[in-house]
């Protein structure tokens, strides 16, 4: 289940109970907000957080303005967006920078939260603004967690600097010492994780926040682990002053209770979501996307960012131009999948449209796995046969079913649908074609 799916259908099957029944009373109202109320409960979050938010919501969806409107259903859906978006924001948090570089970003949480990999992943974040940063291993405790940091730390193409098992708080004073020699403006320090929290790791941490002057103190919480992660959050925050949040495993089996908790509880702003395995899975927190997908409105912004992350200014003017002259071919298919995969797969594109929960099309409904089929099959063709798919004959069908693990009516389905959506594109260009998903 993706996050806040379930909330987000319980949402939508209580306001669209709202919509049908035009003018809308007060006791209705308050009928539905006690429907809503049981739906953040379930979705696991915080119960101080769930009485303020629905008497905010009550208290403004029950005025005169929004009773006597001549869409009273759609202004409290309205009023519910905007107070979602408060509750988590209300706007995106950027990290602080040093007016006298480097910039020190501590980076802390418990064991098991990700914060060593998802120390790699703001190294790929910062050197997308321009920035040139430096990771610290400081966490000499964990088995491998310095060799851990050095493997994600190359991947992301971000130096690593260690001192073995020698004072964390030593060797993140000389790391910043050899940031401002090697002309590094940003130093992101792994600092050790406990499976709880004990008075030695905060101390630690609190004397290393204290010698290096940090910029900014990020906490790595799991938030598959619900109102746990709220209170690892506020007990870090009550010793460390943290400055934000970074929440992982935001793609998992998770209700978002600490997605929806966890500014209203300590204050601190969530500034980047983990969404993935892969080491560019992290993303900045917009609140109001956030909100937007949660009442089922899609998330159009950020797909946006991602199409211009996997796609040229320049690929895209020729694709374009392709369609536009109707010489599509199957390896211009087979980089739509490219394109898809970079994007992070159909069905987080799927997730992001707006009214694909409405119109019955919920993230996982995609079969992945056929498209990686379709792949393998375009893969298992010459250039010759992809530019002029009607040379594709029967023992030519065969080759290829062998060559990619498929059926010859697996790619008999690719050829017949490859047509069709080249059909499709003649269509729409003359004015005349519906939107139809190829899988």
């Amino acid at each position: 289940m993706a996050l806040f799916e379930s909330l987000s259908e319980r949402l939508n099957h209580i306001f669209s109970k709202l919509t049908k029944r035009g003018q809308l009373t007060e006791l209705e109202i308050r009928s539905a907000m006690r429907e809503v109320r049981v739906a953040l409960l379930e979705a696991d979050v915080n119960l101080k957080v769930v009485k303020s938010f629905i008497a905010d919501v009550s208290e403004k969806a029950v005025g005169q303005q929004v009773l006597e409107s001549l869409n009273p259903a759609q202004q409290v859906i309205k009023i519910v967006n905007d107070e979602l978006i408060a509750l988590m924001g209300p706007s995106n948090a950027k990290l602080e920078v040093a007016s006298n570089p480097p910039t020190v970003i501590m980076m802390c949480g418990l064991q098991g939260a990700g914060k060593t990999t998802m120390c790699a992943k703001l190294a790929i974040q910062l050197k997308k603004q321009g920035k040139k940063p430096l990771l610290a291993a400081c966490d000499i405790y964990r088995p491998a967690a310095i060799d851990q940091l050095k493997v994600v730390g190359g991947k992301a193409g971000a130096e690593v600097f260690e001192r073995g098992t020698q004072d964390p708080v030593k060797t993140a004073k000389e790391a910043v010492a050899y940031a401002k020699k090697m002309g590094y403006d940003t130093v992101v320090i792994d600092t050790a994780g406990r499976l709880h929290i004990d008075e030695k790791l905060m101390q630690e941490l609190e004397n290393i926040a204290k010698e290096v002057a940090v910029t900014e103190i990020l906490l790595t919480v799991d938030a598959m682990t619900g109102q746990d992660a709220v209170n690892v959050a506020e007990t870090f925050n009550t010793r460390l002053n943290v400055t934000g949040v970074i929440l992982t495993k935001l793609d998992g089996d998770t209700r978002g209770g600490a997605c929806l908790s966890i500014k209203a509880v300590t204050g601190k702003p969530i500034k980047f979501v983990g969404t993935g395995e892969k080491l560019t899975d992290l993303e900045p927190f917009y609140p109001d996307r956030m909100a937007s997908r949660i009442l089922g409105m899609g998330d159009v912004l950020s797909l946006i960012e991602k199409a211009q992350q996997a796609v040229s200014e320049q690929q895209a003017k020729a694709l374009e131009k392709k369609m536009r002259e109707n010489s599509f071919t199957l390896s211009d298919y087979l980089a739509q999948f490219e394109t898809l995969k970079k994007m992070g797969g159909a069905n987080a594109v799927m997730s992001m449209l707006p009214g694909a929960g409405k119109l019955g099309i919920r993230e996982g409904d995609i079969d992945e796995k056929k498209l990686e089929r379709i792949r393998a099959i375009i893969l298992s063709m010459t250039p010759k046969e992809r530019d002029n798919p009607q040379i594709i004959a029967s023992s030519r069908k065969r080759r290829i079913a062998l060559g990619s693990g498929t059926t010859v009516q697996d790619v008999n389905q690719l050829l017949k649908q490859f047509e069709q959506t080249k059909e499709l594109m003649k269509r729409m260009k003359s004015g005349k074609g519906r939107f139809r998903l190829p899988f």
